[in-house]
């Protein structure tokens, strides 16, 4: 599997490309922002993206959907607790004196279990709410996308709309930690780590 991570936008959060290495099909995970300079990427490897898939709703996770699906026309995705923040963007934005365009409306709505395949890759949602209370993962054997959901050391905040501590921790021990220990943890923003490192080090687990 080929895999591309860009950090974008001004709050540097994590978008990854993932490439079936056979196929040339791609998913775009979080496409935040920088749509030119993530679609440049998918061009350079001679990929083609098939689905757009948000973690969650928060617009630096979101803020290039609208870009990406009109050049693209690729299947935009996203949990449906999750899916009014779409139209919300320019104004969650605002909040923080950033600027982002509303997204257009989801394709497809992702539950927990759901399966997206691309090429020969295929990618298992895992609704892990508490960032908010439609985040998802995406787990394919050896690799977690993780969203805010869990970080290097840390975990998401909880104290926007829609966020909860408690059901937070709950997402992560319940439905992360019995991954294989091995298992690499691309977050939302920051570095990579395991799950093996978060279950040792990470403070918020003990």
């Amino acid at each position: 599997m080929i895999i591309k991570k860009l950090s974008v936008g001004p709050i540097m959060a994590n978008c990854f490309i993932l490439g079936c290495e056979q196929t040339k099909e791609a998913v775009v995970i979080d496409p935040g922002d920088d749509a030119d300079r993530i679609l440049m990427e998918l061009a350079k490897a001679e990929l083609k993206v098939t689905y757009l898939i948000n973690t969650h709703g928060h617009f630096d996770h979101v803020g290039a959907n609208k870009r990406m699906k009109e050049v693209s026309g690729a299947t935009l995705a996203i949990h449906p607790d999750d899916a009014p923040m779409l139209s919300q963007l320019s104004r969650s934005a605002a909040s923080f004196g950033l600027a982002a365009e509303n997204s257009p409306e989801p394709d497809m709505l992702l539950n927990d279990g759901d399966k997206v395949t691309f090429g020969s890759i295929t990618l298992t949602v895992i609704h892990t709410p508490g960032h908010s209370r439609g985040g998802i993962c995406l787990y394919t054997e050896g690799h977690l996308f993780a969203g805010d959901t869990l970080f290097a050391g840390s975990i998401g905040r909880t104290d926007l709309p829609g966020g909860d501590y408690d059901t937070l921790i709950a997402s992560i021990k319940e439905k992360l930690l019995n991954l294989p220990d091995d298992t690499t943890v691309y977050t939302g923003h920051g570095p990579e780590t395991t799950l093996l490192n978060e279950k040792r080090m990470n403070p918020f687990l003990r």
